[in-house]
């Protein structure tokens, strides 16, 4: 592997830019919902993993922890009126952004 023979300075200033890009709130959890601006009809008007009955969020597990990412879904929930908390449906990995990783689907219920 080429990582494995990087001399010192070069992996540490591998590390150095990893924890600069950690700092720039790369790892802060998203709900990933985007707008497609030529929509014409409801259906077709956002695009990405979740609905408005059923928050999909996007995070780091390390970084993120589990009362976080309930709090932004129940806040999706009401802010769409769709239910009144959110319940989590599923889990998955390696679907969503290089530092955030993992999926989290909710269901919103009333």
């Amino acid at each position: 592997m080429e990582f494995l023979k990087l001399s010192r300075a070069k992996l540490l200033n591998l590390i150095l830019l990893c924890l600069v890009l950690n700092g720039c709130s790369l790892l802060d959890p998203f709900v990933d919902r985007r707008r497609e601006a030529g929509a014409k009809d409801e259906a077709h008007l956002y695009v990405g993993a979740s609905k408005p009955n059923a928050p999909a969020i996007c995070y780091n597990k390390w970084t993120t922890d589990f009362e976080t990412l309930q709090k932004m879904a129940d806040e999706e929930c009401r802010k769409h009126k769709t239910g009144t908390h959110a319940v989590q449906t599923k889990e998955t990995l390696l679907t969503c952004r290089l530092f955030l990783p993992n999926h989290l689907y909710f269901k919103c219920v009333k």
